[in-house]
């Protein structure tokens, strides 16, 4: 019986620390929420995402399943923008191409 209370009190400390530890990161801004509410344009604009990114994880602003989401996440952006380069379209008068995911049909 005495085993089950102390377990029960470590569970409960427990929880009470994960609380508290989510809601002190939820009080402090991450670097790079204000970067990724701009918007990610250009190679720079990537870099400076995950360089904050990797700053928030360290300073323990951001939660590292998050970072880990929007590693994953950032890695599709940048298969996209590979695709785009080899199997994109031109655009007339453009240095830029265009992916279609799907065939073009009339």
């Amino acid at each position: 019986m005495a085993k089950s209370r102390k377990k029960s009190k470590t569970i409960s400390r427990v929880s009470k620390t994960a609380e508290k530890k989510s809601a002190s990161l939820a009080k402090r801004r991450p670097q790079c929420l204000q970067i990724a509410k701009q918007g990610i344009q250009t190679g720079g604009d990537f870099a400076l995402m995950m360089s904050a990114l990797m700053s928030d994880v360290v300073e323990g602003k951001i939660a590292p399943q998050v970072a880990n989401a929007t590693t994953n996440a950032g890695g599709k952006l940048l298969k996209v923008v590979e695709m785009t380069q080899k199997y994109g379209i031109p655009i007339s008068g453009s240095p830029q191409k265009i992916l279609r995911l799907l065939p073009f049909t009339e």
